[in-house]
Formats: structure tokens, sequence, C-alpha cells
């Protein structure tokens, strides 16, 4: 379950940087809207998949409510979920 959603943590994060850093810019920059619906679907299904883990780690690691928000708030931050994965989880 851990590893599970450490997968799920990390394409989340590279997901919302491919979305920040290169279909956003090909949307505005060079008029092709296809890539922000593509990463954007894979990247709103990855988040909500995110979410639901996270909730799952707070159950199995007994984590404390401002742990689980610190790391759904770390979803919404680039680079984030390396962070929480970093210092929320445990190794291996």
């Amino acid at each position: 379950m851990i590893k599970a959603f450490k997968i799920i943590s990390i394409l989340e994060a590279v997901s919302f940087l491919v979305l920040l850093g290169i279909a956003m810019p090909l949307k505005y920059m060079f008029n092709m809207p296809e890539y922000v619906q593509t990463v954007g679907m894979a990247h709103g299904i990855l988040f909500v998949l995110y979410i639901i883990g996270a909730y799952f780690m707070y159950e199995k690691l007994n984590w404390s409510g401002k742990t689980l928000l610190i790391v759904i708030f770390c979803s919404v931050l680039p680079f984030g979920p390396f962070y929480a994965d970093k210092k929320y989880l445990p190794k291996g």
C-alpha cells in the first residue's frame, strides 16, 4: 500500500510539472491545446488517486490530521509530493 502511494505520488508530481512546464507553454505560445487536455486529464486522475491514497496513508500510518492536511496541501505545489514522500513516508 505504501509503495503504491509512493508511485502515485511521483506520477502525480511529474504530471503536474509536465502540465506546467511543457503543456501550458505549448498551449499559450504555440496554440497547441491538445497537450493540456491529455496531460491535464492524466494529472486530474492522478491527483484524485493521490488524495485518496493520502487518506489511506493517514489511517495506515496513524498520521495526525495536521500531517494529512500538509500532505494534501503538498499535492497542489510543484515538487510538493516529493517533499511529502521524503518527510512523511517510511523509507524502503
